[in-house]
């Protein structure tokens, strides 16, 4: 237990100490007129209460990453722990201060155009195409998870179940945002922060009991465990299956949204750094919870391959029966009413921002007025015609979803240089965003290397893939140093 309470003390710290450095070095001004005021239309910019755009800006990031990334790398053992925190804290929540507080101040841009600014108009092709593919995958992903489980939960029909999933996902992009996603999020945003809370402390409770016990992080228990070893390298692997809870770049598509309703820039860092935070929380919680339910790492992949329960002998376990056995074990019968909450209406609550924020990205490229709903539908309908195109192909999405897990990394790699882009133009120093920048270069370059054919890589050997990673990074980072001194600050 003492990993595991040091690890959420360092996040809640790594909040009111990091997050300040951060937010002093940006420069944030309580004085500047921001987007929500400056261009309010009554659609996208719109003023809202700081507490509902912290709990929106929660689910928009989170949804299932930080539960289902987290238990999916904890078989890679307690190193998940060092990865959350450290990533969360030095590179996450950075990550998402910049995506945020960079579009506040480029009148609510998205990325795209935001890279484009600082990294130049190649970098924004290559972002245009990544960010638009990432967020289809997103959405259309999070229609037909839901609407398989809602399926077997009910009698009703896959297929009405689509339907009425699709018809939200509609309104949800084109009405004003303080209309469905202003009003249905908080309440979405509570139940996930309550079954995370619920677990957390049931997880303690039972490790005072002797019922369980939570991994600890010690040298001997810093290796890799996961199952399959040879075609689940710790590094990079444990880097892009742990994304949302250490750091993600889909969030880099999801700030914007909300730089658009802040009524303050000094709300920045509780909404932005602190919103990561909370995910890391997250992503903790259910980590250590996993571990700790099979008896340990060893005993989480062992469960991959079949478990028992209650006498019955299920044939393997995913992270979805994960959430749902630990809620029902441990919170009861109210368990089994949240697991189901949280694995239907969270990533529907993902989903539904993903869609909209392919519309707006899509609107800033074409330079589409999006109060008028004619110029909101002329984006949307194409969009949700592919996107239903897609999943009636019954194109095998999984393999997809995987290409999606590299591309989300390098979003978030882009991200951070373009930060370290602005802190160099604003001859301020670089090193907060370049050397986490740094070391996610070498995690997707070794990732594409080294990772197998189906999960988007070459599979080369270990070596050979961390050579040409560090090659890479090292080459990205003298760049930005050779640029920062031509502009005369070192």
């Amino acid at each position: 237990m003492i990993t595991f309470v040091i690890s959420i003390l360092l996040l809640i710290a790594g909040y009111f100490i990091y997050g300040k450095i951060v937010e002093r070095h940006f420069g944030t001004d309580p004085s500047r007129e921001v987007p929500a005021i400056a261009q309010r239309d009554g659609v996208d910019f719109m003023p809202m209460p700081t507490w509902k755009v912290f709990i929106i800006q929660f689910l928009n990031i989170a949804g299932l990453g930080p539960i289902f990334g987290a238990i999916l790398g904890a078989a890679y053992g307690p190193a998940a722990y060092l990865w959350i925190v450290l990533g969360c804290i030095f590179m996450g929540a950075v990550h998402d201060f910049f995506s945020g507080t960079l579009s506040m101040r480029n009148r609510g841009q998205n990325m795209p155009d935001i890279v484009g600014k600082y990294l130049g108009k190649g970098m924004k092709s290559f972002m245009i195409f990544i960010v638009i593919f990432s967020l289809l995958s997103v959405g259309i992903a999070f229609v037909t998870g839901p609407v398989d489980l809602l399926a077997h939960l009910t009698s009703w029909d896959a297929g009405i179940w689509l339907a009425i999933v699709f018809a939200y996902y509609i309104l949800a992009t084109l009405l004003p945002i303080d209309k469905i996603i202003g009003n249905v999020y908080p309440l979405m945003g509570g139940a996930l922060l309550f079954m995370a809370f619920g677990v957390g402390v049931m997880m303690m409770v039972n490790d005072a009991q002797g019922t369980v016990e939570i991994q600890e992080l010690t040298l001997s228990s810093l290796k890799n465990w996961h199952a399959d070893p040879e075609n689940n390298v710790l590094i990079p692997m444990l880097f892009i299956v742990i994304s949302c809870g250490a750091i993600s770049g889909f969030h880099s598509t999801q700030s914007p949204m909300m730089a658009r309703c802040l009524k303050n820039e000094r709300h920045a860092r509780p909404i932005f750094y602190g919103a990561m935070v909370a995910e890391g929380v997250v992503a903790m919680i259910w980590a250590a919870a996993a571990m700790a339910y099979f008896g340990g790492p060893e005993g989480l992949n062992n469960a991959t391959q079949g478990y028992m329960e209650n006498g019955v002998w299920y044939s393997r376990m995913d992270p979805a029966t994960t959430v749902n056995l630990i809620c029902n074990s441990w919170l009861g019968k109210a368990g089994a009413v949240i697991a189901v909450l949280g694995v239907v209406v969270c990533p529907i609550t993902s989903g539904d921002t993903a869609f909209r924020s392919l519309r707006l990205t899509i609107a800033d490229l074409i330079r589409k007025d999006q109060k008028p709903i004619g110029n909101r539908l002329l984006i949307s309908v194409p969009i949700f015609a592919i996107a239903i195109a897609v999943i009636l192909s019954e194109m095998d999405f999984d393999t997809i979803w995987k290409y999606f897990g590299i591309t989300n990394q390098i979003i978030a790699t882009m991200v951070l240089w373009t930060g370290a882009a602005y802190l160099v133009k604003e001859k301020k120093g670089h090193w907060m965003c370049s050397v986490p920048a740094t070391f996610l270069t070498f995690i997707c370059v070794s990732y594409i290397m080294i990772a197998p054919h189906r999960n988007a890589g070459l599979h080369l050997d270990p070596v050979i893939g961390y050579v040409i990673g560090i090659v890479f990074a090292l080459s990205a980072f003298a760049f930005c140093i050779v640029k920062a001194r031509k502009t005369g600050r070192r």
